[in-house]
C-alpha cells in the first residue's frame, strides 16, 4: 500500500503518516479506486484529497497554529473593485477567496499573500513580473495572475480567473486508467498554456496533477488549465539529495520533479516537459516510471535510472506512445522534445 500526500502529491511507503515536507497527514493511495464527492470549499490541513476545492486550491499546507489577517478577508472589497465573498482555498503561503467585481459581478479568484511571503524579495521580485506579464499570458489553459495589488493594512494579493472543475489528481483517483484519447486532449491543452508562458520566459516549476484543473466547457468538452503559475517556487534540491545519501532524511521533494532540479541545477522550460510526461505516464498507467522502497529511492532512480516502459504496465498502449514518453522523460534535458508543443503532437501522432 502506498500513501499521498494530499497537498503536495508527494508518494510514501506504508510506514509514513505524515508529509515530510509539508506536515500534512497523508491518505492512501488505491488507484481505480472512486473518490468521495468533491467538497465545495477546500479542507483544513490533513483531510482527505477527495475533499479539496473543486474552484481553486493553493499550494502548500496550512502551518498548524499560525492564524493572520490574511485568513479573515471575507466581506471586505479591494480596491474599490473586489468585494471578497467567501474563502475556498487556503495554504501556508496564502489564502483564496472568491470575489466579484462590485460593477460586473463577473468572479475572480483573490490570493491574498501572507506578510511572511509578502517579505521575500525574491518572491515578490518575480510575482512582480508576472503580473506585468499577465495579459500576455492570457490564455484558456492557464489561470494567469491580472493584476497585483496590496490592501490598506499592506497585504499584497493577486487577482486571477475564478476556475471551477475538478483537481486533475481527484480525476485520476476517479476514473483510474485514462483513455488514451483523454490523455492526448489534455496534455496538447496543457502544453498549449505552458508554451504560452514559456515564450515569455516563465517556468512553472511545480507542475503535478494537483496544479491542473479539469472544467467543463460549455458546449460540455473537458478542458485542462494550468493553475498556480505566478506562485510556483523554485525548489532546489542539490543540497538536500547529498543529506539523503548521507542521514537517510526523507525531505518530500515532490515526485514529479526533473533530475535537474532535483540536482538544483538551472531550469529552462524542458523541466515543465519532463514533468508533464511524468504525468500523461501516471494518467495512462496509474502509476509512477520509477519504483523505490521510499521516497529517497525514488529520487535516486529517476537520477540514476531508465524509466519503466509504459507497456510494461499498459500493454495496450501503442509502441510509439511508449517511445514519445521515454524520450520525454530522458534523464538529460538535451535528449527530451525541446518544447511543449513538440511533445504533445508527437504524441498525437503516436496515438494514431
Amino acid at each position: 500500500m502506498n500513501m499521498r500526500c494530499p497537498t503536495c502529491g508527494t508518494m510514501y511507503g506504508d510506514e509514513s503518516r505524515f508529509c515530510t515536507r509539508d506536515g500534512a497527514r497523508l491518505s492512501e493511495f488505491h488507484p481505480g479506486v472512486p473518490a468521495a464527492p468533491i467538497a465545495p470549499v477546500a479542507p483544513a490541513k490533513g483531510t482527505d484529497p477527495a475533499a479539496r476545492s473543486t474552484a481553486y486550491r493553493s499550494k502548500g499546507a496550512a502551518e498548524a497554529g499560525v492564524v493572520s489577517s490574511h485568513a479573515s478577508m471575507a466581506g471586505r472589497v479591494l480596491d474599490r473593485r473586489y468585494h471578497v465573498v467567501r474563502k475556498v482555498g487556503e495554504g501556508g503561503m496564502s489564502h483564496v477567496y472568491l470575489a466579484h467585481d462590485v460593477a460586473t459581478q463577473e468572479r475572480y479568484a483573490i490570493k491574498i499573500l501572507s506578510p511572511a511571503l509578502s517579505k521575500d524579495e525574491n518572491a515578490m521580485a518575480r510575482l512582480r513580473r508576472e503580473a506585468a506579464l499577465g495579459i500576455r499570458l492570457a490564455h484558456p489553459n492557464v489561470c494567469h495572475i491580472m493584476r497585483m495589488g496590496e490592501t490598506e493594512d499592506g497585504l499584497v494579493y493577486v487577482v486571477m480567473p475564478f476556475v471551477e472543475g475538478e483537481i486533475l489528481s481527484d480525476r485520476n483517483y476517479r476514473v483510474s486508467q485514462t483513455t488514451l484519447a483523454d490523455a492526448v486532449h489534455f496534455i496538447g491543452e496543457i502544453a498549449s498554456g505552458l508554451h504560452v508562458a514559456h515564450q515569455l520566459t516563465i517556468i512553472h516549476r511545480d507542475l503535478k496533477p494537483e496544479n491542473i484543473m479539469i472544467c467543463k466547457r460549455p458546449d460540455g468538452m473537458e478542458s485542462a488549465v494550468v493553475m498556480d503559475f505566478g506562485l510556483a517556487k523554485e525548489r532546489k534540491a542539490g543540497g538536500e539529495l547529498q543529506k539523503l545519501t548521507a542521514t537517510g532524511i526523507i525531505l518530500g521533494t515532490p515526485e514529479f520533479m526533473s533530475p535537474e532540479q532535483l540536482r538544483g541545477k538551472p531550469l529552462d522550460p524542458r523541466t515543465d516537459i519532463y514533468s508533464l510526461a511524468l504525468m500523461a505516464y501516471e494518467m495512462l498507467t496509474t502509476k509512477l516510471p520509477f519504483e523505490g522502497n521510499n521516497q529517497q529511492a525514488m529520487m535516486i532512480a529517476r537520477l540514476r535510472l531508465d524509466p519503466i516502459p509504459a507497456r510494461n504496465r499498459r500493454p495496450d498502449l501503442p509502441e510509439a506512445v511508449d517511445r514519445v514518453l521515454l524520450k520525454a522523460m530522458a534523464r538529460a534535458a538535451d535528449d527530451r522534445y525541446q518544447t511543449a508543443p513538440e511533445f504533445a503532437q508527437a504524441l498525437r501522432v503516436a496515438a494514431g
